[in-house]
């Protein structure tokens, strides 16, 4: 019986989020026969041709590499199933037909970025920080026929800090995923390893909070929601998508301000929401409901993100600016 390092893993994954754990494998002496990848696309101004995160890791270390657009084509259906593989590891990858995650005797496993019953869907480090939870965390579990609903292996925690943004929570749980990942497969490799029902975790009428993909409209400012849930918005959209709201200072330009950072400064707002208050040298506070947001970070349209003191060297801001 195959076990231990023997064990054949075919890896899926495309983000720099799933090449931690790859490299994570690699270096534990995982035999790693073939990663599975999104196609090469164009990307960037030049649109150029980009290989995805894992691709790269993978030709680097010699890796083969199988990139199907469609999971049910026949041919890689084949190649799949001719690696014999013992498990399959998938970590941010497009969601599995049961035709592919069923191939492995030792089933697949995903790893996930929430502490699982909750946070299922395709953003889950995001809606976390945007819905101010103080906690966060990784799961593995098997994969089965509802997305994100399998049973679970392992689970690790991480706290979310008050001002913690998205793109730093995303860091902390890629680096304890892939550790949290090496330690499922050697227990699955063992044949020791807990499987907990998703529903054993939720409490008598809880429902799971979800983590739907996130829309550009989505991103949007509503500066008439409280200071703390503005703030978190802000931080659980940073640095990607980026929340966002359009100035209004009188021209016909309304150009489009991304804001990355921010800090409630619990002082009375003005009366509108939305409102400017700014010295166009050291800070710029915008008006909640019931306190202000001092913002610390922005990027105009069409121009580089900035500290807000360097913004205001080349920006000023006229009498009754507001944003939207």
């Amino acid at each position: 019986m195959t076990e231990g390092k023997d064990l054949r893993i075919v890896f899926m994954g495309t983000p720099e989020f799933a090449v931690a754990t790859l490299d994570r494998l690699v270096r534990n002496g995982y035999n790693i026969p073939a990663v599975v990848t999104a196609p090469d696309k164009p990307a960037g101004r030049g649109k150029k041709i980009q290989s995805s995160a894992v691709k790269k890791f993978a030709v680097e270390n010699d890796i083969p590499v199988l990139q199907p657009v469609k999971l049910k084509d026949p041919e890689f259906l084949n190649k799949l199933s001719d690696l014999h593989p013992d498990l399959i590891v998938v970590v941010a990858f497009r969601m599995l037909p049961e035709a592919v995650w069923s191939i492995p005797p030792k089933g697949t496993v995903n790893l996930h970025a929430s502490l699982l019953p909750h946070y299922r869907g395709a953003a889950p480090i995001n809606h976390a920080v945007m819905n101010g939870d103080k906690e966060s965390g990784v799961t593995t579990f098997f994969i089965e026929k509802e997305i994100d609903t399998g049973k679970i292996i392992f689970q690790e925690k991480t706290e979310i800090s008050e001002n913690m943004n998205a793109g730093e929570l995303h860091d902390i749980l890629m680096d304890t995923g892939a550790e949290l990942m090496v330690k499922t497969v050697a227990a699955i490799a063992e044949g020791d390893y807990p499987q907990l029902s998703q529903q054993e975790l939720l409490s008598p009428g809880e429902t799971p909070k979800l983590a739907p993909k996130i829309f550009r409209e989505d991103c949007r400012i509503d500066w008439n929601r409280p200071a703390a849930e503005i703030h978190n918005h802000i931080r659980g959209l940073s640095p990607y998508p980026a929340a966002w709201t359009i100035l209004k200072d009188g021209s016909s330009k309304e150009p489009e301000i991304k804001i990355f950072k921010s800090e409630v400064k619990n002082e009375l707002p003005a009366e509108n929401s939305g409102s400017i208050d700014t010295d166009n040298k050291n800070y710029l506070r915008i008006s909640a409901n019931d306190a202000l947001i001092d913002i610390q970070h922005l990027q105009l349209q069409g121009k580089k993100r900035l500290e807000i003191k360097e913004f205001l060297r080349g920006f000023s801001f006229s009498s009754g600016s507001r944003v939207e």
